[in-house]
């Protein structure tokens, strides 16, 4: 008993992960600045490029229209900057009646 065993040494590249397309970079963007805007942008809608604030407004389509007008059709994120409430989650209520 001796004799020594030696398992195979295997050598493991891994790779970068894939970088995020441009739409979920503008939506963690506009999660990451939220705490920001909320003191500047509250009840506003605010467009997202580049991980950074273009425009805002009370209308999201009117912003839309303008920030792809100024910039080109490009993936952006618009977002409405408002205090995010935790979701409650409520429990049913059955009634079972007698006879059906």
């Amino acid at each position: 008993m001796n004799e020594a065993t030696v398992d195979a040494v295997f050598e493991v590249h891994v790779s970068p992960p894939p970088p995020l397309p441009k739409g979920e970079r503008e939506y963690r963007a506009f999660l990451r600045l939220l705490p920001g805007l909320l003191p500047t942008h509250a009840g506003q809608y605010v467009a997202i490029h580049e991980e950074k604030v273009v425009d805002a407004g009370p209308d999201d389509l009117e912003l839309v229209r303008r920030v792809h007008e100024r910039i080109g059709y490009v993936p952006i994120h618009v977002g409405l900057v408002a205090d995010p409430r935790p979701l409650a989650r409520m429990p049913r209520y059955r009634e079972i009646r007698p006879g059906g």
